[in-house]
C-alpha cells in the first residue's frame, strides 16, 4: 500500500513539474480515440507538444498545486478521459496542427454521424451472398453483377447527427466506408494566465487575418474622412486636397496652368448651348398693317343738299346787291 501511495506521489510531483516547465498547458479528451490514431497524432506532434495521460483526480491535484496564475481553473474543462498536453509553441498554431492531423476511421455502434453518410453507386468489394440482404435491409438498391455486389443507386444511410446502429456500423465496415474523423479533442488551453476554449482555438487563422484587414481598412477610411494625418494617410489626403482645390478653382473660373483647360472647355460648352438655344428660338413676325380708310359711299342726307342750295342763293344775292 505504501509503494502505491509513493508511486502516486511521484506521478503527481512529475506532473506538477511539467506544468511549471511548459508555457502552454492544454486539457485533452481522449474518449473513443483509437490507439492507432493516437500513435499517428503523436508522430505529427513530435517536437511540438507532449501528451501525458494520467487519472482525472491526479490532473486536478496537479493543477491545484501549480503556482501558475489562474491555471487551476483549467480543471473546470476536464471531461470523460482526460489527458494533459504540454507545449512551448503558440496555442493557436498548435490547434491548427491538431486540426490538420485528422484521420478517417470506421464507425462503431453508438457513434454520432459527423456528416451525412452516403453509400456510393457502383461495384463493391463484397462477393454475392448474405451481404446483399444486409444492403437491402439498409434500403440500399443492390444486385449482383459477375462476382461482385453492385450498388444500383447512391443511398444516404445516416444523416448528420444520427446515432449509428451496430448493424449499420458492421455494414459500413464491410463496404470499407470510414465516416468518422478522428483527432485529438483539445478542450481548452492555458497560456500566460489566460484560458482559451476550443471554440476560439480552432477558428482558422485566415479568419483573424480577414478581421485585421477589415479593421485596418475601416481605420484608414475614418482617418482620411476626418483629415487625420499619418504616414499612411498623407498621400491620400494631399491627393484629395489637390483634387478639391482644382475643382473649386475651375468652378470659380480662376485660371491656372491646371484649370485653364477645364475652364475654357466649360465656357465653350456653355457657348455652344447658348448658340443652340438661339437657333431654336422662332423669328419675330412683322407688325400687321392697318387697313386704309374706305371712301364713304353713303349719299348726303337730304338736309345737307338744301343747305348747299341755300348757300348758293346767298352768294348770288350778294353779287347782285
Amino acid at each position: 500500500m505504501f509503494m502505491v501511495s509513493a508511486k502516486k506521489a511521484e506521478t503527481l510531483k512529475s506532473l506538477v513539474e511539467q506544468i511549471e516547465k511548459y508555457p502552454v498547458v492544454g486539457v485533452l479528451d481522449m474518449h473513443k480515440l483509437p490507439a492507432r490514431q493516437l500513435h499517428q497524432i503523436k508522430e505529427k506532434l513530435k517536437g511540438k507538444a507532449v501528451i501525458r495521460m494520467v487519472k482525472k483526480r491526479v490532473i486536478k491535484l496537479a493543477l491545484e498545486k501549480s503556482k501558475k496564475s489562474n491555471i487551476a481553473k483549467l480543471a473546470e474543462h476536464i471531461q470523460n478521459q482526460p489527458a494533459l498536453l504540454f507545449s512551448e509553441g503558440n496555442p493557436f498554431e498548435l490547434a491548427q496542427v491538431i486540426a490538420a492531423s485528422k484521420s478517417k476511421a470506421g464507425a462503431k455502434a453508438g457513434d454520432t454521424a459527423p456528416d451525412d453518410i452516403v453509400v456510393p453507386e457502383g461495384p463493391t468489394n463484397l462477393p454475392p451472398g448474405p451481404a446483399i440482404g444486409d444492403l437491402q435491409r439498409a434500403k440500399i438498391q443492390a444486385g449482383v453483377e459477375g462476382d461482385k455486389i453492385v450498388v444500383k443507386k447512391a443511398s444516404t444511410v445516416a444523416k448528420k447527427g444520427d446515432t449509428i446502429s451496430a448493424q449499420l456500423a458492421d455494414l459500413l465496415t464491410k463496404l470499407g466506408i470510414e465516416p468518422m474523423e478522428i483527432s485529438l479533442n483539445l478542450v481548452a488551453v492555458w497560456d500566460d494566465g489566460m484560458i482559451f476554449n476550443k471554440d476560439l482555438l480552432f477558428i482558422p487563422k485566415e479568419h483573424y487575418v480577414e478581421q485585421v484587414q477589415t479593421g485596418y481598412a475601416h481605420a484608414f477610411n475614418l482617418a482620411v474622412n476626418i483629415g487625420f494625418v499619418t504616414p499612411e494617410t498623407v498621400p491620400v489626403l494631399l491627393t484629395k486636397a489637390h483634387r478639391e482645390a482644382v475643382a473649386l478653382a475651375t468652378e470659380a473660373g480662376i485660371l491656372t496652368s491646371e484649370t485653364v483647360g477645364p475652364v475654357l472647355a466649360k465656357a465653350n460648352a456653355e457657348a455652344e448651348a447658348l448658340r443652340a438655344l438661339v437657333k431654336e428660338a422662332p423669328a419675330e413676325q412683322p407688325a400687321a398693317e392697318q387697313p386704309a380708310e374706305k371712301e364713304s359711299t353713303e349719299e348726303p342726307a337730304p338736309g345737307g343738299q338744301e343747305d348747299e342750295k341755300k348757300g348758293e342763293h346767298t352768294d348770288e344775292e350778294e353779287k347782285k346787291g
